[in-house]
């Protein structure tokens, strides 16, 4: 049960320590938590990483950019704007008054006129509201007829896919809020550029 100590003996001459092997990286592991905590960093860099002057420069940068798109700028435009097909389909719905880009404001109108509280105001309000959305869809679809045979016939191919979406859209955009802005005038004829 009690056991008697034994005594250490230290020699008197310590071997000297072994000579750093090649390879060896010669300190202890750090921890993890001490490791988590020297990697982290903010995700979206501070505000002082961004001086008045780069904001400056960076909000300069995106007014060009702006700029150049409203104007039709092939360098600033996006995939969906870009090429002469695309600058053809936008020239020719905005060189015509087209009837969906009244169709905004006529439904305004007929929004405050159905708060008359006569049936026959109702009736008349509703029936001209289906009256002129039916009258666009028809003004787009002759457009888009109208475009798509005259791209075949100045380009030598079909307009690329999603040009029909491109066209109605436009068309039903009041035209001082079409992006790009454009670049005609009403009547002006349509050609390649």
């Amino acid at each position: 049960m009690f056991s008697r100590k034994k005594s250490v003996t230290v020699p008197a001459n310590p071997e000297p320590e072994a000579p750093a092997r090649p390879g060896v990286k010669g300190r202890p592991t750090p921890k993890r938590k001490a490791q988590e905590a020297a990697n982290r960093r903010p995700l979206v860099g501070g505000s002082k990483a961004n001086t008045a002057e780069q904001k400056a420069k960076m909000r300069q940068a995106r007014a060009k950019a702006r700029e150049g798109m409203l104007r039709g700028d092939e360098k600033y435009l996006g995939p969906r704007d870009r090429g002469p097909i695309k600058r053809f389909l936008r020239d020719s719905v905005d060189s015509r008054w087209n009837i969906g880009e009244f169709l905004l404001p006529l439904m305004v109108i007929i929004l405050a006129m159905s708060l008359i509280n006569q049936p026959w105001a109702r009736l008349g309000v509703f029936g001209a509201a289906y009256g002129m959305i039916l009258i666009g869809i028809l003004d787009s679809v002759l457009l888009w007829r109208r475009t798509k045979k005259r791209v075949r016939e100045t380009f030598g191919e079909e307009p690329p896919k999603g040009s029909a979406s491109y066209v109605v859209l436009r068309a039903f955009q009041m035209r001082m809020s079409r992006v790009p802005r454009p670049q005609i005038k009403r009547g002006d004829p349509v050609v390649r550029r």
